[in-house]
């Protein structure tokens, strides 16, 4: 019995399609480009059941509504030769066939049952804490992990894991010894480097934030568009706070928009910076037309809402027709998704794309009504702390736009207890403390931001 890296016994196959499983596995968990070799090696060998599934797997993670299609060759070769396979085979197999169907409960089911009979595996890990991830369910995303941490604590990849699956769950200690842990194994474990980011954002660790990301960036070689922009995403999201604004403007232009414009993580990454750009009060010019542009495709795409969502915002934000059509699907997805995937689109989905559409054309006291619905419950969403709260500044600047200063000051006195000294909050405080005759706390707000933008210089 031959085996792939982590030890997972594996079905007879070539030894160059051995060593494309085990890029494919490696740099699936690394967040690396040489994954997609999968592809070419599953065509070279189409007798190969895992090569099969792990090719069908990659077209997943496309996030399109043409996913299924692409993964269904794949599948459809793998299933050709799944009496030849192995039992941790035949469970993958069966595992990408339940996601092309669109079982979520079936696809869950089978993420644990693969990881109790074969904990080394952890490309199934990593899919589980996907699936999880897009339903808002931290606490299932952290069992993933830890129920096979113990197997696997040589591998840096499931500290990197566990870490931010902590960090979800605001268990922020934990987190950041899981991710130091990580990077003691591997310096090069980008998720590990992303969950202490991640840690140190919402722990206002501003200035060693930044530090700590630039400090690393001799580490971001061979990585996919995803993990390359969304870590320098973060780097922009430190020098934000620090009122850095033309560097903001160059990381976007330079890495957070360069690379894979049809890609949705590439997309909604565009999407998110640019806005926290402009609420930030920074001109981005004629950068939403090229957003709008690369959008249009996504007219009728409602694979996962919080895609979906900034996919809206996108479009309306750049005057783009497609946003109308957007909506449409999103009203339809709302009637007609599966139950419990139906309940999100209805009750988060839907309120949330009205009140973000309604907020890119100005209409602020429409954009407040509507997005106070969908606040409470935009963790089932999916996505992020850091991702989600693009909604909770769009709500918060619509508070301010319709005039509603006294929530908008709850809010952002809250806010600046996680970023006491960011530009971009206490320049917003400012501004609502002088609407309600606060002088001297306006003035308060504004020296706070004019302190850390002497320090900070671009």
């Amino acid at each position: 019995m031959r085996h792939d890296y982590l030890g997972n016994p594996v079905g007879a196959m070539r030894d160059t399609t051995l060593r494309a499983v085990d890029d494919f596995i490696e740099g699936y968990l690394a967040y690396e480009t040489r994954a997609e070799g999968i592809l070419a090696a599953a065509d070279a060998e189409p007798e190969c059941c895992l090569a099969n599934v792990y090719a069908g797997l990659l077209w997943m993670f496309l996030e399109a509504p043409d996913a299924g299609l692409r993964a269904s060759t794949y599948l459809a070769a793998a299933e050709r030769t799944a009496t030849l396979a192995t039992r941790r085979e035949q469970l993958n197999m069966e595992l990408l066939r339940a996601w092309v169907a669109d079982d979520s409960p079936e696809t869950l089911r089978l993420c644990g049952q693969i990881s109790d009979e074969f904990p080394r595996d952890l490309v199934v890990v990593k899919t589980h804490q996907y699936f999880e991830f897009n339903r808002g369910n931290s606490p299932e995303m952290l069992r993933a992990a830890i129920k096979v941490l113990a197997r696997n604590a040589d591998i840096p990849y499931i500290h990197g894991m566990a870490a931010f699956a902590y960090e979800q769950c605001h268990l922020l200690d934990e987190a950041e010894l899981a991710a130091r842990r990580a990077l003691e194994l591997r310096r090069k474990e980008p998720w590990a480097q992303h969950a202490l980011a991640h840690v140190m954002l919402t722990r206002g660790r501003i200035d060693e934030g930044a530090l700590f990301l630039e400090g690393m960036q001799d580490t971001w070689t061979g990585l996919n568009s995803f993990m390359v922009t969304h870590i320098w995403w973060h780097l922009a999201l430190f020098y934000l706070s620090q009122g850095r604004r033309a560097r903001v403007l160059e990381i976007y232009d330079r890495y957070c928009w360069a690379f894979a414009k049809s890609y949705s993580q590439d997309q909604i990454g565009a999407v998110s910076l640019l806005t926290r750009m402009e609420l930030a009060g920074i001109d981005v010019g004629e950068r939403w037309q090229d957003i709008g542009n690369h959008l249009a495709a996504r007219a009728h795409d409602t694979v996962l809402p919080f895609l979906t969502m900034q996919y809206l915002y996108g479009l309306a934000r750049a005057g783009r027709v497609e946003a109308d059509a957007l909506l449409r699907s999103v009203e339809h997805t709302a009637k007609s998704a599966r139950p419990r995937a139906r309940e999100v689109w209805r009750d988060v989905a839907l309120p949330a794309c009205e009140g973000l559409k309604a907020y890119a054309q100005g209409h602020f006291d429409i954009a407040w009504r509507h997005l106070s619905l969908a606040m409470p419950r935009m963790i089932e969403a999916g996505g992020s702390h850091a991702q989600r709260d693009l909604f909770e500044q769009i709500l918060l600047d619509a508070a301010i736009k319709s005039g509603r200063s006294t929530p908008a000051q709850q809010m952002l006195e809250l806010r600046r207890q996680s970023d006491p000294d960011g530009v971009p909050v206490n320049t917003a405080l400012s501004l609502v403390y002088n609407s309600l005759g606060l002088l001297d706390l306006a003035d308060q707000a504004r020296a706070r931001a004019a302190s850390t933008k002497l320090r900070h210089p671009d």
